[in-house]
């Protein structure tokens, strides 16, 4: 029982955190990664180039993401090295859609006069209601770590954002942004041994 207790109030505050930020981020659990004593690593896929010279913000992406993923895991002792590898880092890009709230996220809101007493909907709650409801443009990065030698998973993060500007092409504010991102979602993951 004290585990679910501590399980659901850590889920409320990684919430919290996530809603204060923008960013939602799942890491999975890190035993397999931990149980694998790994020190080396390298990228699956080659960085992306934009020979057409893309709007796409993948390209934009990219780059930044594999910088900040580099530092985030040289700063835990994990070093680059394509000959010594032990697990491959790699990522998914993909832009999706939320309908109202964010995801595993529900809401006590209710535009409906109630009975009891001093909780009836005030105009601010009514007010955000309605800013986070309608559909709302993310982008998803999944990053995932394969073990060399059997090729299977041993760790994945699903990094969410919110865009509130899908014609935005600032980007300092993408930069921070993943910076932010690679630092929450790798939180969680061991120093290397």
């Amino acid at each position: 029982m004290r585990s679910i207790l501590t399980f659901a109030a850590s889920l409320i505050v990684s919430l919290g955190l996530a809603a204060c930020s923008g960013i939602e981020t799942e890491p999975a659990a890190t035993d397999t990664f931990a149980a694998g004593n790994y020190h080396y690593y390298r990228w699956r896929s080659q960085p992306m180039v934009n020979t057409i010279n893309s709007a796409d913000p993948i390209y934009t992406l990219d780059p930044i993401l594999r910088k900040e993923l580099d530092a985030s895991l040289a700063e835990k002792g994990y070093i680059l090295d394509q000959e010594r590898a032990q697990f491959s880092v790699d990522y998914i890009f993909a832009e999706g859609l939320l309908m109202g709230e964010r995801s595993r996220s529900g809401s006590n809101l209710s535009t409906h006069p109630g009975a009891v007493i001093n909780r009836n909907t005030d105009q601010a709650a009514a007010d955000n209601a309605y800013a986070l409801g309608g559909v709302k443009e993310t982008r998803n990065i999944g990053i995932q770590f394969n073990d060399i030698t059997s090729n299977e998973e041993v760790w994945r993060v699903v990094i969410t954002k919110i865009i509130d500007d899908v014609n935005s092409t600032d980007t300092s504010k993408m930069d921070k942004n993943t910076i932010k991102a690679v630092k929450n979602a790798t939180k969680t993951l061991p120093a290397a041994s």
